[in-house]
């Protein structure tokens, strides 16, 4: 169930206490994370934690401890009951930055997504620091919806495809899994990250690749983020190039919805069995000694 109580933000002091703030002024984010909290369990909020972390020091926030003291201040605002999609910001107003908690109700989430290729060189200012270019990339979304689709494809001024307007980009290549080479403008994604540590767990091969949307053509293709978890591509809109049949997203779906555990106490969420008919995750046997790592292999733009 959808929780529909409407947004309330609370500003942080500079112990990390947190008071609601009664009449919002103007800011600017610097830097933002969010995540989704569904009765109180959530999935891996220690890397949302450490993103935010970073991202706060590169765009010269608060001190670390400080930083820390405000996060779980945030945690502890959290409902017992309810789905939310909280978001943790550092935003600047006319005195200077300042951190500030948002605690939204979760919007509503689909199984798959539909992706326009726009053809547009993505315009981002500073694509690896989640928060300043939320409002571009809003943008874009409506205008991917508006095309006909869900979300919308950024790719590189030589089409060499990056990401979503809101996930990130993974697809199948035989029995490997692939990710855009990170050296590319793509925000560090928390939920992909977990996706592809599981892979090199499981003994599946990982590649980081350059691509361009062609290479996507027949191909099953993910958008992974914090609230859908991992979506199969069903239409590449826009352009003639088809998806490949979604045979293993709903097995690692369900691995994705079962890794969730409390946000208080350590006891881990029961796990949560895969949908009837779900394939069993490719080279689910964990192999003997270290796990395979990634290969980078760079395609020419």
């Amino acid at each position: 169930m959808t929780t529909t109580a409407t947004p309330t933000v609370f500003v942080a002091g500079p112990s990390g206490r947190l008071t609601e703030e009664r009449t919002p002024v103007a800011t600017r984010l610097l830097a933002a994370d969010s995540w989704l909290v569904q009765d109180g369990v959530a999935r891996a909020v220690e890397g949302h934690r450490r993103r935010f972390a970073a991202a706060c020091a590169e765009a010269g926030g608060p001190p670390a401890e400080q930083v820390d003291a405000f996060w779980d201040a945030a945690l502890s605002r959290l409902p017992a009951t309810g789905e939310w999609f909280p978001r943790a910001e550092l935003v600047a107003d006319g005195s200077g930055a300042r951190l500030q908690f948002r605690l939204r109700p979760a919007p509503a989430r689909t199984t798959s997504v539909q992706v326009w290729i726009s053809g547009r060189s993505d315009q981002r200012t500073l694509p690896r620091r989640k928060g300043p270019d939320l409002d571009h990339l809003g943008e874009l979304r409506a205008a991917a919806i508006a095309a006909g689709a869900n979300e919308a494809l950024l790719t590189t001024p030589s089409g060499l495809v990056l990401e979503g307007a809101t996930a990130n980009l993974l697809w199948w290549d035989g029995d490997a899994l692939c990710a855009v080479d990170p050296t590319l403008r793509v925000l560090p994604g928390v939920t992909s990250a977990w996706v592809l540590k599981l892979a090199t767990d499981r003994g599946i091969p990982v590649r980081l690749r350059r691509a361009v949307p062609a290479d996507l053509a027949g191909r099953e293709a993910w958008f992974t983020n914090a609230l859908h978890g991992i979506r199969p591509v069903t239409a590449w809109v826009g352009s003639a190039i088809r998806p490949g049949a979604p045979r293993l997203a709903a097995a690692w779906q369900a691995e994705w919805l079962a890794a969730a555990t409390p946000l208080v106490g350590a006891a881990p969420l029961a796990a949560v069995p895969p949908p009837s008919g779900a394939t069993p995750l490719s080279g689910a046997t964990p192999p003997s000694g270290a796990a395979p790592q990634p290969h980078l292999d760079h395609r020419s733009a």
